[in-house]
């Protein structure tokens, strides 16, 4: 057994440490390339940090073992929102909501959630649940409408807001003087960052066969379900980096940073993660991830939400949201 989960540990450490060199070489190149930093940030970047789900999701799909693809994407969704943001509240005292993140990605979020109940509610217990290439065409759809109505409206809604902050007309000169100065200093790529580009796919694809496969040796080996690992083991592993990021932000009282990197975590496993491998062929959903993850998925989703038209998000909520994930793992590994 030690051997399978030593397998699984070093999947999950190359899967994290490929995402990480691939996306710094592919943010380098698409800088260079003349792509503006802001397209960079929700192409590039958006894309980056959740590649460990993406390749984690198309490897499972490849090698028939689809209930991995909605547990790692549910479970990590869960893990954000519940363990992300909850200790992210706790060590900050209190996490601010920004105006941005409520009038867009707030609502991208519920809308994702909305699509989930309305393709899981129709299955009952004892009927077995999957996603079809229509409605995974949908999650896509709707996420490239987001990224259309990024491209083509927040984009100038922030430069207005930027420069009606200046007062003056000499200081608006010197604001767009400075952009264009700045995208004149683009960076400039090496064959060391081609390198780099090729050695992250590398790891991240080999990293994820491997990853699949000790989940299912795990799974064998404990008896339990693929979804079951993967909604808990897999799924905090993928999140470990939103971890690390959120809890940094909110010690140095940048909570835009930490509640910013965690919408855009989940809203692109909501419709990329599933959505993409659904295109290729149909999803299957194991009954623990049906039952109990995608319940525990749509109410922390509704009390992320709540919280956030609060504009505030308190230590106690914190508290709440560690609490409530303790007892999802609990009712995930049957112990409560």
């Amino acid at each position: 057994m030690f051997p399978l989960f030593l397998v699984f540990a070093l999947s999950l450490f190359f899967l994290v440490y490929g995402a990480d060199i691939f996306l710094k070489s592919a943010e380098k190149i698409g800088l260079a390339l003349g792509l503006s930093p802001f397209v960079v940030g929700v192409t590039i970047v958006a894309f980056g940090t959740s590649f460990p789900e993406v390749f984690t999701a198309m490897t499972a799909l490849f090698m028939g073992v689809t209930e991995i693809i909605p547990a790692n994407a549910f479970g990590s969704n869960i893990a954000n929102i519940l363990l992300v943001v909850g200790l992210s509240a706790v060590v900050g005292k209190k996490l601010v909501v920004t105006k941005s993140l409520i009038d867009v990605d707030l609502p991208l979020l519920a809308i994702g959630t909305a699509i989930l109940m309305a393709i899981f509610l129709p299955f009952s217990g004892g009927e077995e649940a999957s996603i079809s290439r229509p409605e995974s065409a949908i999650l896509l759809i709707t996420y490239v409408a987001y990224l259309l109505y990024t491209f083509f409206h927040k984009e100038e809604e922030e430069e207005i807001e930027e420069m009606e902050k200046l007062p003056s007309r000499r200081e608006r000169r010197g604001h767009l003087a400075a952009q264009e100065e700045t995208t004149e200093k683009r960076p400039k790529v090496s064959f060391k960052d081609i390198v780099l580009l090729l050695l992250g796919g590398v790891f991240l694809a080999v990293a994820a066969a491997f990853l699949v496969d000790s989940v299912v040796g795990i799974s064998e080996v404990l008896g339990v379900g693929v979804g079951v690992v993967s909604i808990l083991a897999v799924a905090v592993g993928t999140s470990l980096p939103e971890l690390v990021v959120c809890v940094k932000a909110a010690m140095q009282n940048k909570p835009e940073v930490a509640l910013g990197n965690v919408f855009g975590s989940n809203t692109f496993n909501t419709f990329v993660v599933i959505g993409l491998p659904g295109i290729f062929g149909e999803i299957s959903i194991d009954e623990p991830t049906l039952l109990i993850g995608f319940p525990v998925l749509v109410i922390s989703t509704l009390l992320f939400v709540i919280s956030g038209i609060s504009r505030r998000i308190h230590s106690w909520e914190g508290i709440f949201f560690l609490a409530l994930y303790v007892i999802f793992t609990g009712k995930i590994l049957g112990i409560f």
